[in-house]
């Protein structure tokens, strides 16, 4: 019998009912998601592990209820940790994940989108990335969101920062810059929305930097609001629980074409392009952060 990709990676976590289905209109079920997370794993290891956790839960698949959850439930799985937040020692212990196991453990218990804080517990304080969501509004041609995109990445430019793109799994795309982790979240934050500000200001007619939802119609929400301590934003390769099982999936910036739509990579299509002989976009990720200028 052929290995499947998880059996490549060594796991403790025994999964139950892996024949469960996640995404019914796909036949997507528990075991293919941890055979995709197996693939992913080389290259989202960096953005999922010793991170705060957010995790939208759908245990009885998309189609059921789901709650987002970033403290523990009963019978949580060990491989999934709990830990104290610094600054709230008294309250609830928020999650990380240290290894595979761990997000073994996430698919396990039905975490089907998987959201970080933009720092690890190395450095609670300090911020190693921004990221910028781009949200269109859905008479928003997949062309305007690719040059709203390209802007943000020339502010970020600007400011001395490289930046990376992904998909957001749903609508719009993310442009990621990574920071050496010097400066706090309200600098990090405040950045993030003078971008926002700044493009909404020069072309109010695309862009807005508010969430109105009655004015999201021809535009693009410019979403800063993932940089604040305790925020989140979906992880590179995470699953989305959305009709499709599409995947927040990395980018080169050549890729981002009209031929590349908001949600083309599905855990059914990923294979290929996670291979060891592929290339990986965000392979220097982190080589390549810089400081956030002051």
């Amino acid at each position: 019998m052929a290995k499947t990709p998880s059996q490549d990676l060594r796991t403790s976590v025994q999964l139950t009912h892996p024949e469960r289905i996640y995404w019914p209109g796909d036949g997507v079920s528990k075991q293919d998601l941890v055979d995709y997370y197996a693939l992913a794993w080389p290259r989202m290891a960096p953005f999922v592990v010793d991170r705060p956790l957010a995790l939208l839960r759908c245990p009885d698949g998309i189609k059921g209820p789901r709650f987002f959850q970033k403290h523990a439930w009963k019978g949580i799985n060990p491989h999934i940790e709990e830990i104290v937040d610094p600054e709230d020692r008294d309250g609830e212990k928020l999650l990380r994940i240290k290894d595979f196991d761990g997000l073994v453990a996430l698919a396990q218990s039905a975490a089907l989108e998987i959201h970080p804080w933009g720092t690890t517990t190395a450095h609670w304080e300090k911020p190693d990335m921004i990221i910028m969501d781009l949200d269109p509004g859905d008479d928003v041609t997949w062309s305007a969101v690719i040059t709203a995109a390209k802007e943000i990445k020339e502010r970020f430019q600007a400011l001395g920062l490289a930046s990376f793109v992904k998909t957001s799994g749903g609508k719009g795309l993310h442009v990621v810059a990574p920071l050496k982790p010097k400066a706090a979240w309200p600098e990090v934050k405040a950045a993030a929305e003078a971008i926002a500000h700044g493009m909404s200001g020069d072309n109010p007619e695309k862009y807005l930097s508010v969430a109105a939802k009655a004015k999201r119609g021809g535009h693009i929400f410019i979403d800063y609001l993932r940089n604040g301590r305790g925020n989140t934003a979906v992880a590179p390769y995470s699953t989305r629980a959305r009709p499709g099982a599409a995947i927040s999936m990395p980018l080169a910036w050549d890729e981002l074409t009209d031929r590349t739509g908001p949600s083309s990579f599905i855990v059914k299509n990923a294979a290929s392009r996670l291979s060891e002989h592929s290339a990986d976009p965000w392979a220097d990720f982190f080589e390549a952060a810089e400081p956030l200028k002051s």
